[in-house]
């Protein structure tokens, strides 16, 4: 997990948040990690993360089985092309049944994989390549969404 974080901190660009005790957010979500192209290095406010690490499960998001010591998983938003290349399916039309807890395997996210999020719970050899590959992409489509709206190099501390 600390490698990944680590590579992401390296994007040209990124902001990995982090939160702490104290830092005025849910308990929920301490422990865990997201991902944001923010040059400027302010959380932006009305963008979604391009990935995310989760280290236990949320309410709503159990099938991963994260509860347990030493499992965690990342999420990363990959889109239609890269998600049917990995998947084999349409981000809409997920019909086969799968082992979310499944560790080093590439497979659509067990919420969000309607919205083009695969995920990986513990990557490890099979996947870590894949896993770096797929953050890489996914950082780089932010920053281009962003330099749409805004030009390059700038994020507007309100998006």
């Amino acid at each position: 997990m600390e490698q990944i974080i680590a590579t992401v901190r390296d994007f040209d660009g990124a902001l990995v948040f982090a939160p702490e005790p104290g830092d005025g957010f849910p308990e929920l979500v301490l422990g865990d990690a997201f991902f944001y192209y923010a040059p400027d290095g302010r959380m932006p406010q009305n963008v979604q993360p391009y990935g995310t690490i989760v280290t236990k499960n949320y309410p709503d998001d159990t099938a991963s089985d994260l509860d347990p010591p030493g499992r965690w998983r990342v999420n990363i938003h990959v889109g239609r092309p890269a998600f049917r290349e990995l998947t084999g399916e349409e981000p809409r039309g997920l019909s086969r049944p799968r082992d979310y807890a499944a560790a080093d395997s590439v497979m659509p996210h067990p919420v969000y994989g309607a919205l083009g999020w695969i995920c990986v719970v513990n990557p490890g050899e099979r996947t870590t390549d894949t896993v770096m590959r797929l953050l890489r992409g996914a950082h780089d489509a932010a920053r281009s969404r962003s330099e749409r709206r805004h030009g390059p190099g700038e994020s507007p501390e309100n998006d």
